[in-house]
């Protein structure tokens, strides 16, 4: 139970500009540089949390701008709360801004320990890998590349030009020579029409799922392509709450969802919704590949309780080293993500100074 006496004083806010190894393409966006929300919350005895969350402009409708603003008004509101009336204020105007939202509510979470974050073990996580090429020598070069890495699973996007996409698909089949396994993502991009013939006429040889092949909004174009389609079918950027899970779970042809921190709003409401999907035989992948060091670290705390397949939160290995923030980087070693023992974030302050857009402290003598 929660001790009256512990309270919020200090919320630190930093949008931070971290640069990636190479562009990060995907069909809406390419990013060359990751700009997460950074929050640390301070309360009246010393002790701090940080939350971290990426809004990806394009994905939704929220906005850098917009959530920056509603970080600054939240992080008022909570002053001087203890953690439970804090999150519970935070909670009702998260629909505002529910990535912007999700960036303070975790770092309370981490601030009062939360029970998935501090479990007391060692854990070693398989992640996924995007995949970039397109030209045939490419392709066998990435692969073999990614191979001696240690990675067996490839997130590879398509939704542009079927006819290519098939294509291409193909040769990475082909090259891939049953090494691994693929997830094929197109990212909203196809039409119900081009999503029905590319999931119809693809050879599910090595593809464990296809994934969201029509715009968010219109369930039904997806319920058309997961009719027809030769693979499983996740719906991902629908999938923001139980009501979003239960829908998908009575579609003919979704087997799976993706969830991610920054729709759930919590690590608590994260393994809540996991749990409900599957009550439903849903099958589950988590993970937010445009997440820094925290965001991948929060993620994989509910999937090792949970999950048993590839994770997707790997944004920490696409950011440059010298750019990342932490003292004490996540480990990556031969495709799996350790976390070690008594593992925690700890800040790089002059890391995070550097790589700081804007700051603002907002604390109880601001007012």
């Amino acid at each position: 139970m929660e001790n009256k006496e512990y309270h919020i004083t200090h919320v630190n806010l930093f949008r931070v500009d971290q640069p990636l190894i190479k562009p990060y393409k995907l069909s809406y966006n390419t990013f060359n540089s990751f700009e997460p929300l950074l929050v640390q919350i301070i309360d009246n005895h010393g002790n701090e949390g940080w939350g971290e969350q990426h809004i990806s402009p394009g994905s939704s409708n929220e906005t850098r701008e917009g959530g920056w603003t509603f970080v600054r008004v939240l992080a008022s509101l909570i002053l001087k709360k203890t953690y439970f009336e804090a999150k519970f204020t935070i909670s009702k105007l998260a629909k505002y801004s529910k990535v912007a939202a999700t960036s303070i509510i975790t770092a309370i979470e981490m601030l009062e320990n939360n029970n998935s974050l501090y479990k007391n073990q060692t854990i070693k996580l398989k992640l996924l890998t995007a995949f970039s090429s397109e030209e045939s020598f490419q392709i066998k070069d990435e692969l073999d590349e990614l191979i001696e890495k240690g990675f067996t699973t490839f997130k590879i996007k398509v939704g542009k030009d079927v006819k290519a996409d098939l294509k291409k698909i193909e040769l990475i089949q082909f090259y891939l020579n049953k090494r691994g396994t693929l997830r094929i993502d197109a990212n909203r991009g196809y039409s119900k029409f081009d999503g029905s013939l590319f999931s119809k006429s693809i050879n599910p040889e090595c593809i464990e799922l296809f994934e969201q092949p029509c715009n968010a909004d219109d369930w039904e174009a997806n319920k058309a392509v997961a009719n027809v389609s030769n693979v499983p079918i996740m719906l991902d950027e629908p999938i923001c709450s139980l009501e979003d899970i239960k829908r998908a779970s009575l579609i003919d042809g979704v087997e799976l969802c993706k969830l991610k921190l920054k729709r759930f709003l919590s690590v608590q409401e994260l393994s809540d919704a996991i749990k409900y999907a599957h009550k439903l035989d849903l099958k589950i992948v988590i993970g937010d590949g445009l997440g820094s060091e925290i965001n991948c670290w929060m993620e994989a705390k509910v999937a090792h309780e949970l999950l048993n397949n590839a994770g997707e939160y790997n944004g920490f290995i696409k950011i440059k080293p010298e750019a990342k923030i932490l003292k004490n980087h996540l480990k990556f070693e031969k495709g799996f993500l350790i976390i070690e023992k008594d593992w925690y974030p700890e800040i790089d302050d002059k890391k995070l100074e550097k790589y700081t857009v804007f700051k603002e402290t907002i604390n109880i003598n601001s007012f």
